[in-house]
């Protein structure tokens, strides 16, 4: 096919248009497939959200509120709270159902019950602790609250045996008069007193029960630190996070921060999302300036190319 002067002329801008539209792409760190994959597959990691003792998973309501209002899939599955090694085996079967990446996190007991349940799961890529135990190989939630003074727990205990299908043992609740002050000082006692009457326990030999896995060792983590949590001491969740080189975010919060401070903690988990990346396709949650770069990189690309096309079409109808 001949092109006539001003076609060459047509078809030589188009070149240096898509040549800078090219750079512009390169200038942003994304290649055009990785830019492509933002803007035509746009998946978000699902966010899992396990709660602790004492607790169910409405605690986790005004994060997961702000997640949903955000775009983020989002499951707060029950958390048995009968043993570490049956609670991580149950949350384990939970995350096998979910595909794509996950984001995991736990609060109080519960980020003991992550760390064992993420183990072997490709899928989980990021892990964010709140207020959290996160146990080595061999540790027990209980062997690691009397490694720091701070957490005025033990003493608020209320041991009450129980009898049940598979047997019997003994469940671990907080005292009443004590719920507000140990867990949720930091809320309104109208508001704790409700919880302090619906909370579930934990057993005892479950709390005591030891981790056969530390996923922490090899999935990123990020972690919240209460500096006012008196049921587990702020020393010992500094030391975790320290252990494991966490990403790491301190604020004057009682141990229940995923309420008296939904944002902060939402803001971890999609720092968390927003910094984990798969093969082939990111996990960035946050619209940061680079991302605006990429994808109207992209745009110009996608203009470039109709506009060869037509131009060639052009020629096409009018050469001599």
């Amino acid at each position: 096919m001949r092109l006539l002067p001003a076609h060459r002329r047509i078809a030589s801008a188009t070149v240096v248009v898509l040549a800078t539209a090219t750079a512009a792409l390169a200038t942003t760190g994304a290649s055009a497939p990785a830019a492509a994959s933002r803007t035509e597959g746009g998946v978000k990691p699902t966010v899992v959200l396990v709660h602790g003792a004492f607790a169910d998973a409405s605690g986790w309501n005004a994060v997961a509120e702000r997640l949903l209002d955000r775009g983020y899939p989002v499951v707060a599955p029950p958390n048995p709270l009968r043993g570490l090694s049956n609670d991580a085996t149950y949350v384990a079967s939970v995350l096998k159902s979910i595909k794509g990446p996950i984001v995991l996190a736990g609060h109080s007991y519960g980020g003991a019950v992550i760390t064992q349940a993420a183990a072997g799961n490709p899928n989980v890529k990021a892990l964010v602790y709140v207020s959290a135990f996160m146990p080595d190989v061999g540790e027990s939630p209980a062997g690691l609250s009397t490694k720091f003074t701070g957490s005025e727990l033990g003493p608020a205990l209320n041991p009450v045996p129980y009898t049940d299908a598979t047997g019997s043992g003994t469940d671990l609740y907080i005292k009443n008069d004590k719920f507000h002050s140990v867990f949720a000082a930091d809320l309104p006692e109208s508001q704790t007193r409700l919880m302090a009457v619906e909370q579930r326990p934990v057993t005892q030999a479950g709390f005591a029960e030891k981790a056969t896995a530390a996923a922490w060792k090899t999935i990123p983590s990020w972690f919240v630190v209460s500096k006012q949590d008196k049921a587990i001491a702020p020393d010992l969740e500094r030391f975790e996070a320290r252990r494991a080189k966490s990403h790491t975010v301190e604020i004057d919060s009682s141990h229940v921060s995923m309420m008296s401070h939904p944002d902060v903690v939402t803001e971890q988990l999609r720092d968390a999302a927003a910094r984990t990346r798969t093969e082939g396709n990111p996990a960035a949650l946050a619209d940061t300036g680079s991302r605006t770069r990429q994808l109207a990189a992209a745009g110009a690309v996608a203009a470039v190319l109709i506009a060869t096309g037509t131009t060639l079409t052009l020629t096409r109808r009018t050469r001599p």
